[in-house]
């Protein structure tokens, strides 16, 4: 009797422990993110600070930069007011889901494609930016197009991105360099270590615009919107979110911003 009632207590407390580490893993989900930031009058927004036009840090300022800032700026305002503050943390294509579902930020706006796979883990809002991913070579390069890209041919891309399973689909036999980041590869293709860099058109522009030596090719050959991701079951956040950047259409401001940080280029 003694034996079976000491088996009890084992399931009874093998029972509790995955009950408590149940809670725990589920609090974040649980855990209002609107609540939070009206709460604290702020959103942390996950960044890029190596991206040109998007998200670039400015040596002199200390301070991150571009068109993904500004949008953040700009939908803070409108969720929280004219006090709400945008504070920025930066992000990586590796590194941004983890921070998000750790809780380290709110909200991720990091020319993040919105895919099917990435649906599975975060929310995403309406599209804030229409891209598609292009090539970038030296101006003179034997590259002009996707069809180019044959066999000992190098392609550099950035570790995480869509980037890199788009290129493989369009450019079987085409060698591919994975680097960390967009800075990485991009010194990469000016020391000749590859032919062609390849990512969204909007980051490609923004480093042409940079070094006139370089330019796109080909058009875009995907299509690749980038969207704001949020934790799953943050629905009232998302909304606050998608009725914001609304606005933003609505009164000018997104124009504006665009404008400012492309003005033709883009179209």
């Amino acid at each position: 009797m003694k034996k079976i009632a000491k088996i009890i207590r084992v399931f009874f407390l093998i029972g509790l422990l995955l009950s408590l580490t149940s809670c725990g893993t589920n609090k974040l989900s649980n855990e209002s993110t609107l609540k939070r930031v009206e709460e604290s009058d702020s959103i942390v927004w996950g960044v890029k600070n190596d991206t040109r036009l998007f998200g670039l840090m400015d040596i002199k300022s200390g301070q991150v930069q571009g068109f993904d800032i500004d949008i953040a700026k700009a939908l803070t305002k409108e969720i929280l007011g004219d006090e709400g503050k945008a504070t920025f943390v930066e992000v990586t294509s590796k590194t941004r889901i983890p921070l998000l579902k750790n809780g380290n930020i709110d909200a991720i706006i990091a020319t993040m494609t919105i895919t099917p796979e990435r649906k599975e883990q975060v929310d995403f809002s309406d599209v804030y930016f229409e891209a598609g991913q292009s090539l970038l070579v030296k101006k003179g390069s034997a590259i002009h197009s996707i069809k180019d890209l044959k066999e000992g041919t190098t392609v550099l891309a950035v570790k995480g991105s869509t980037s890199v399973d788009n290129i493989k689909k369009a450019a079987p036999k085409a060698k591919i360099l994975e680097l960390e980041n967009y800075a990485e590869c991009f010194t990469a293709l000016k020391s000749n270590q590859g032919d062609v860099m390849t990512t969204d058109n909007a980051i490609l522009m923004g480093m042409a615009s940079e070094s006139t030596d370089y330019t796109l090719v080909g058009g875009n050959f995907t299509n690749e919107p980038y969207g704001i991701a949020v934790n799953k079951n943050q629905e009232p956040f998302l909304n606050k979110i998608n009725a914001a950047l609304k606005t933003l259409h609505q009164n000018g401001t997104y124009d504006k911003i665009y404008n400012k940080w492309f003005g033709d280029v883009a179209n």
